[in-house]
């Protein structure tokens, strides 16, 4: 079941990244067998709140879907973009393993089968005094957890990037101080570039730093990891990412002049500056709920490497996965695999070794670069790993010329850090736990669905 919580932020992610998303409140989807599926009574209000946001004036779009003169020539585009669930963008597959998750774009089925029915039978106009409601399209600049939480508690900016229209990958590695002058546990983040750059930084990835006794810095961990197309992350109730007092914050921004994929700028941006912004728990947050430490990794996968390397060859295919296992029980929030433009699909399983069994978790067949997603999970559908469950991640490659984000299927591709590389690995969420509260998260389980049943026998 939606909630009015993931409906808000729904409309703030679809605004922030202009990327299109589910914004459903209370659509009444009509089905196939309805006398007349029309634009004004029923397919308005379903393009409105999952399209306009990129196909309007001024938006990433590559065409206008504002009112029905706009939308009817597009219309069997529409309905093969929405049918086959490549629109809206949110490659994360239907039917296996689990479904329950936060800020999740994919349409209804009962909205893709009004939209499929509209086109078949003509795709009509309808009642010219049926006036659909236009959606409250936010600034695509603002911060995609303001809607409810209201602006960051810290911006963390990074020194001010010149950005060439066309040339070689650029980095910037650089340190910045955030002022944090005590331990403070997050409750969401987001890495936002300004302005023009979304579609030149291709990743910019924040590591936190601490001086030791010395006054030496020592690496403490992830802060966070944004790559082209991710919206941020909330952190669940119960459960503490740390930024520790006296940190600073180390940067890693790779940048494409000239854009990758759609929604490339294709020119020079100047001073650009990519930012970080925290919303903090309260100070007495970590005291007052004893909450579990959760970091975001990254975990790579080697299996499948060629003496060492990810070697791709010309016009051909190859898959890599990792293992990884803890231990101590956890539980796992979110699921962000990361690669480039010949990666194509992943997929996340655990292996219970007690049991020889294997448990599919997420598959995503139809990856692309230009979206990279963190699949948070609902956390009464998070998976919880018993102590020596194993962790299987697998990513599979396509250098051929039917990828069609395949730059040049003739071409070597190794594992390396350049846009035209490969890279192989997973940005993962776990919370850590201890036996007592591993056994708590799965009685507490068991009892909702007991309750579930019982509720459900009335």
């Amino acid at each position: 079941m939606k909630t009015m919580q993931d409906l808000s932020i729904k409309a703030s992610i679809f605004s922030s990244l202009a990327a299109g998303g589910l914004l459903a409140f209370g659509v009444q989807a009509a089905s196939a067998q309805d006398d007349q599926i029309t634009y004004n009574s029923h397919v308005a209000k379903i393009i409105n709140e999952n399209c306009v946001v990129c196909h309007r004036e001024g938006g990433i779009g590559p065409m206008q879907f504002e009112n029905y003169d706009q939308v009817r020539p597009w219309a069997p585009l529409i309905q093969f973009k929405v049918a086959n669930r490549q629109m809206p963008p949110y490659a994360y597959d239907h039917g296996i393993g689990i479904q329950e998750l936060k800020g999740d774009w994919r349409l209804e089925q009962s909205e893709i089968d009004t939209v499929v029915a509209w086109v078949n039978q003509g795709a009509p106009l309808g009642d010219p005094d049926v006036v659909p409601p236009k959606p409250e399209l936010r600034d695509p600049s603002e911060w995609t957890f303001a809607a409810e939480l209201g602006q960051p508690d810290l911006i963390v900016p990074s020194v001010a990037i010149d950005i060439p229209a066309s040339g070689n990958d650029m980095w910037s590695k650089h340190f910045v101080n955030p002022g944090i002058t005590q331990d403070r546990c997050i409750k969401a983040v987001q890495v936002k570039p300004r302005g023009d750059a979304r579609a030149v930084v291709h990743h910019a990835n924040s590591d936190v730093y601490v001086p030791d006794e010395n006054g030496d810095l020592q690496e403490y961990g992830q802060l966070t990891e944004y790559a082209m197309g991710k919206w941020g992350e909330l952190m669940p109730e119960g459960v503490c990412r740390t930024l520790p007092a006296n940190a600073q914050v180390r940067w890693d921004i790779h940048m494409f002049p000239g854009g990758v994929g759609p929604t490339a700028e294709g020119q020079m941006v100047k001073n650009n500056v990519v930012e970080i912004g925290i919303w903090f728990h309260d100070e007495d947050y970590i005291a007052a709920t004893q909450p579990y430490k959760q970091d975001l990794r990254l975990y790579g996968m080697r299996e499948g490497y060629q003496n060492g390397e990810l070697i791709i060859p010309p016009n051909g295919y190859t898959m890599t996965q990792g293992f990884h296992s803890f231990d101590h029980p956890v539980r796992i929030d979110s699921f962000q695999p990361h690669g480039h433009l010949r990666m194509n699909s992943a997929s996340l399983e655990i292996f219970y070794p007690e049991t020889g069994r294997t448990e599919q978790i997420s598959q995503i067949s139809n990856w692309s670069a230009t979206w990279h997603h963190s699949h948070t999970y609902e956390p009464d559908a998070a998976p919880l790993l018993p102590v020596g469950a194993v962790l299987v991640i697998k990513q599979w490659y396509d250098n051929t010329a039917n990828n069609p984000n395949n730059p040049d299927p003739d071409m070597w591709v190794v594992g390396g850090s350049r846009t035209g590389d490969e890279m192989s690995h997973a940005w993962i969420a776990v919370t850590h736990l201890d036996q007592e509260g591993f056994d708590k998260l799965v009685a507490d389980r068991k009892d909702k669905e007991q309750r579930s049943l019982a509720g459900g026998s009335d």
